[in-house]
């Protein structure tokens, strides 16, 4: 069994994080977080020794994995700290504020050979696994477009661990490249950061369209993403878990789980127990995860698109780093 520490005793880790652990094959050593009475509450019930320094943690109990989930900008700066150890890392979306200091942590994991694991959970998630293999059933010419709609609550855009766009909307940034491949250009709206509209040409050719915005619930999330293959062939995914297909202009799938709920599930509907047992299995064998830092600077890329095209009122082609 795995010997993991956690930095983060926030609300979405211990609700996400720390109870999957167990369930993924790992044993939780050591729970680090400024406030030590959050870090104390986590070992209370999930194990570990407390710590309120994450370096003096890492130090001290040489774990075989480190999930670090304390915002975008404390990302960036601990996970090469951990690498540098030698010891993996998996952080919460995004890997860091922005593309630079992105491709900094990349270029560390690249360095010491150390997997860095982004939680962009939507890769995981059953239904999106199943929409990667239906598009991979197609030649790429044959993919004519992707459709999104996706809304939270409100944020208050006040820095990046605020920012609607990076914190909520990275999430189906990263998703589109992973169905559909890069971005060629991008042309964005945005309404006062609260709303976006974003279309995209693919380099396979296709096209796609992004409804983005904060306007609406967190207790009932709009998620809806469907993509378009020519002659009649098309697959639907709502609220990551239920799917339509069609083959031929004729149904021919159809897949909605009964007990799911926007508040929690088994944690593969969600993608975020599938994300940790990925992680875990990598490490013990030693290989890459499909939201690896170096996927994720690419989704990066994308997201600085956005929010490059939104200030210049103009078309922009992402810059895509060779990695």
């Amino acid at each position: 069994m795995l010997r993991v520490c956690v930095v983060g005793a926030g609300a979405l880790s211990s609700r996400r994080i720390y109870p999957y652990l167990g369930a993924a094959g790992a044993q939780l050593v050591g729970v680090c977080d400024i406030d030590l009475d959050k870090a104390e509450r986590n070992t209370r019930l999930f194990g570990g020794r407390t710590y309120g320094d994450a370096r003096r943690m890492l130090d001290d109990l040489a774990p075989d994995a480190c999930f670090i989930c304390i915002g975008p900008e404390a990302h960036a700066e601990l996970a090469p700290e951990a690498m540098r150890r030698g010891i993996p890392v998996y952080t919460e979306k995004p890997p860091a504020p922005d593309l630079d200091s992105a491709l900094e942590v990349a270029r560390v994991s690249r360095e010491t050979g150390v997997l860095c694991s982004i939680a962009f959970k939507k890769r995981y998630a059953t239904a999106y696994r199943r929409a990667r293999q239906w598009v991979e059933d197609f030649p790429p010419e044959q993919i004519l477009s992707i459709g999104v709609d996706y809304a939270s609550a409100a944020y208050a855009n006040e820095s990046p661990r605020t920012s609607f766009l990076l914190d909520f909307g990275i999430h189906i940034i990263d998703l589109v490249q992973y169905l559909m491949g890069e971005a060629e250009e991008v042309f964005a709206f945005s309404r006062d950061g609260h709303a976006f509209a974003v279309s995209l040409r693919f380099a396979s050719g296709a096209l796609g369209s992004m409804n983005l915005n904060d306007g609406r619930s967190f207790t009932l999330p709009t998620e809806e993403v469907e993509v378009t293959a020519a002659g009649g062939n098309w697959i639907s995914v709502h609220n990551s878990s239920c799917w339509r297909v069609a083959r031929d202009g004729m149904a021919c799938e159809w897949r909605e789980p009964p007990t799911f709920t926007s508040a929690g599930d088994s944690g593969n509907d969600t993608g975020h127990f599938a994300e940790i047992v990925e992680f875990l299995s990598a490490v013990r064998e030693g290989r890459s995860t499909v939201s690896d830092i170096f996927q994720s600077c690419r989704t990066m890329a994308l997201y600085e698109a956005i929010v490059q095209s939104v200030a210049d009122h103009a078309p922009v082609r992402p810059r895509y780093p060779a990695l």
